[in-house]
């Protein structure tokens, strides 16, 4: 059965880049959500007037990964939820850890990951991710898809981008695609 959920970590293209390397997942597709802008551009949302996140949305497969798999590899890798409004260099609401949930489940799903690796001290820090019901998503630009695999030199990405996936593959080898 596929399922699907907003997830925002920062710059959309390393969550991107995490997520079209794990097994079972399907789709991840760059957009905005969390705001109240209509129809958000990326220069708007990077301007911090939208109100709006970098977010992905990440269908897959719930035989091959299960959603608490999911939400692990989002804290554990594609992003630090103890900074608040800031990834690395990024700075600003746009760059907030944020799950935007589509049902009582998945909030659920969400709070008991976050209570397991509190719980843990996985984190030198206090989780700071914002949990909220998803009500609109703006996929971002067509040249945001996949922007990684298009893109393979662009400087930022390959500053960013292979740390995460080296921990994808140290924390999460068996979800790693081959």
């Amino acid at each position: 059965m596929l399922e699907t959920i907003v997830l925002g970590g920062g710059c959309f293209w390393c969550v991107e880049s995490v997520f079209q390397s794990v097994q079972g997942v399907t789709k991840v597709e760059s957009g905005y959500a969390g705001g109240n802008t209509k129809n958000p551009t990326y220069q708007a949302v990077c301007a911090g007037k939208t109100g709006h996140a970098e977010v992905v949305t990440i269908t897959f497969d719930t035989e091959k990964i299960s959603l608490q798999e999911i939400l692990e590899i989002f804290f554990v890798v594609s992003h630090d939820p103890t900074t608040l409004n800031k990834q690395g260099n990024d700075v600003g609401t746009q760059y907030r850890s944020i799950i935007l949930w589509n049902s009582p489940e998945q909030k659920e799903a969400a709070q008991a990951v976050i209570q397991n690796l509190e719980a843990n001290q996985t984190f030198s820090g206090a989780i700071v991710t914002e949990i909220t019901q998803l009500t609109d998503y703006y996929p971002a630009e067509d040249y945001h898809q996949n922007y990684f695999n298009n893109n393979p030199y662009q400087p930022y990405c390959l500053f960013t981008i292979p740390p995460k996936l080296s921990k994808l593959k140290k924390y999460f080898p068996e979800k790693m695609l081959a």
